[in-house]
C-alpha cells in the first residue's frame, strides 16, 4: 500500500485577490490614491491644482509601487524591513551571568543583628612543597626538552594536572 504524507498546515501561501496581486500589494498600490486625495485637500492652495501637488502625488506613486513589487517571494517594503532589523541589531552580545536584567530581584530585608564575629574557616590552597635547587633544576631541563611529552589535564573541579613523560 502507498503511503503520502499530507501537510498539516501551509502558512506560507498569501492569498491572491485581484489577479497575482495579494492584499498587501494592493493596498500598497491604493495607499497613493488615498494619500493624494488628502494631500490635494490639505496642502495650500486648498483645493486648487499646482504643479508641485502633481510632482509630490507622481513621486509617492512611484515610491509605492515600487514598494509593492515582489523580489524573491517577499516584497520589496519587507526586505527593507529585514534589511533595517538587520542593521538596527547589537553587533556584539556580552553575556553577564551577574546581569539583573528581567531577573525577579526582591532584595531581603534584615533587621540589623550583630552577631559576634567566629574565626571562618577559609578555604586555603596546599601549599606547594620546597624542591631543592638541583632537583629544580632536573624539572626545568625536563619541561624544556622536546623529546619529552610534557601534558596538561584539567579535571572537572578545575585542577590541574601535569604529566612529564621520562625521557631515555
Amino acid at each position: 500500500m502507498k503511503t503520502t504524507t499530507v501537510p498539516a498546515q501551509v502558512t506560507t501561501v498569501e492569498d491572491k485577490i485581484a489577479g497575482s496581486l495579494s492584499l498587501s500589494q494592493l493596498m500598497l498600490l491604493c495607499a497613493p490614491i488615498f494619500l493624494s486625495a488628502v494631500g490635494y485637500i490639505l496642502f495650500p492652495p486648498m483645493l486648487k491644482f499646482t504643479i508641485t501637488k502633481l510632482v509630490l502625488f507622481v513621486l509617492l506613486a512611484f515610491v509605492f509601487c515600487t514598494l509593492s513589487i515582489r523580489l524573491r517571494g517577499k516584497l520589496i517594503i519587507q526586505w527593507i524591513v529585514i534589511m533595517g532589523r538587520y542593521n538596527l541589531r547589537p553587533r556584539y552580545y556580552i553575556y553577564n551571568k551577574n546581569d539583573l536584567h528581567l531577573r525577579d530581584f526582591k532584595p531581603k530585608v534584615q533587621a540589623a543583628i550583630k552577631k559576634p564575629v567566629t574565626a571562618v574557616a577559609k578555604k586555603s590552597h596546599p601549599k606547594l612543597p620546597k624542591l631543592p635547587i638541583p632537583q629544580l633544576l632536573r624539572l626545568q631541563e625536563a619541561v624544556i626538552d622536546p623529546r619529552a611529552k610534557l601534558s596538561f589535564k584539567t579535571s572537572r573541579k578545575g585542577g590541574l594536572s601535569v604529566h612529564i613523560t621520562e625521557i631515555k
